[in-house]
Parts: C-alpha cells; structure tokens; sequence
C-alpha cells in the first residue's frame, strides 16, 4: 500500500481520461437525465471538461496538484449548467484543498482526498446515500477502497474495487425513488431510470481507477 499512488503527470492523465469519457458518453448521459432531469447532463458534462482542458490542463506545468484540482472545480462551478456544476465542483474543490501544495500523493492521501470530495458533495447537495444522486456512486467506491485497503489490497486492486463499487451504486439507483433536485419533482415517476449524476461520477472513479500507480 506504501510509495506514491498520483503524481502530478499522473493527474493530469486522470483528468484527460475523465473528459474523454465523459464526451463519449455524452449522449447516453443526457438520454438518461431526458428521463428524469433536463436533458444536457451529458451536454454540461462535455462542456465543462472541455473548458477545463483549455484553461487548466494546457497551462498545468509547474503546478501543484492542489492548485490543478482546485482550478478544476472553478471552471466546472463556472461552466457546468445545472446541478453537476456546484456538485462537481465542490468535489475538485474540496480534493485540492486536501492535496493543497503537494505534489504527490501516497494511497492514505488520495483516499482522505477522494473523502474530501465525496463529503464536500454531500454537504453541498444537502443529500444521503438511497436519493437517487451522485452519491450512489461515490459513497460505495469509498467504502469499497477502505475495505480493500484494510485487507491489505494493493493500490491498484484497490482501486478497482472502488471502480466497481461504484459503477454497482450507479446501477442501484434504477429502482430508487428521487429525493433531491429536478428529478425528486417526478415523484414515482423517477423509478425505474438511471440517475445520469451518480453514472457520470461512476465515469470519475473508473478513470482515476486506471491511473493510480
């Protein structure tokens, strides 16, 4: 479990697989927010990431993984329509006040920063786990990376885990009722679809899951 587990080549990795994942499911993320949201999840993800290719990763040498990730979370805030703004936001924001003047990360700190994220999420959506949201997704991977972790996995078995923990939660929203933002307006009419929040954070843990070294 020991030695660096995200460097700041590493991260910028992570971040350019994230956005092109989230452009190729871009379509397949709004048909399933059409269902139960406004139809541009997919469209405000691609969007964002798009901008933070242009305005973070492009000018990324020299900087710290704090102050990459903490970038991250501005442009999203400021380019992200919808929910998936703040909530992505926060999520980088809170993550690079973690990292904040590091440049490296061993598996102890990337878990606390992940944390980080996923509680700055919970706070900022005022939501639980079972609420039809993004944390369906982002609280199972981190329950999933601590177990694995305390039974000794390695980093990248460990990050797996969290992986498919997470992609698991997305597709346990199915039969969940909605509780928060557009979708809880739906009423019961929101079981039966996919929340497109918690399948687009299950994209995040799946990138970050194929850089961790």
């Amino acid at each position: 479990m020991g030695g660096i587990v995200l460097d700041c080549e590493r991260n910028l990795r992570w971040l350019e697989r994230l956005a092109g994942l989230l452009a190729e499911q871009a379509g397949p993320l709004t048909e399933l927010d059409a269902a139960i949201g406004d139809a541009d999840h997919g469209i405000n993800m691609e969007r964002g990431f798009n901008a933070v290719k242009e305005r973070v990763l492009a000018q990324a040498a020299g900087k710290d993984l704090g102050t990459v990730l903490k970038q991250v979370g501005t442009t999203l805030v400021s380019t992200v329509g919808g929910a998936g703004g703040p909530l992505y936001g926060t999520f980088f924001l809170r993550m690079g006040q973690s990292a904040d003047g590091k440049s490296e990360l061993d598996a102890r700190e990337l878990r606390d920063a992940l944390a980080a994220g996923v509680e700055g999420v919970r706070q900022r959506g005022r939501a639980q786990p079972g609420e039809k949201t993004m944390l369906d997704a982002l609280v199972p991977a981190l329950e999933a990376l601590d177990a694995a972790l305390a039974a000794g996995s390695d980093n990248r078995a460990a990050w797996e885990a969290a992986a498919r923990a997470a992609e698991e939660g997305s597709r346990a929203t199915v039969p969940m009722l909605a509780r928060k933002g557009r979708a809880s307006y739906l009423g019961e009419r929101s079981i039966g679809h996919q929340d497109p929040g918690a399948t687009s954070s299950a994209l995040l843990i799946r990138s970050l899951a194929e850089v961790v070294g």
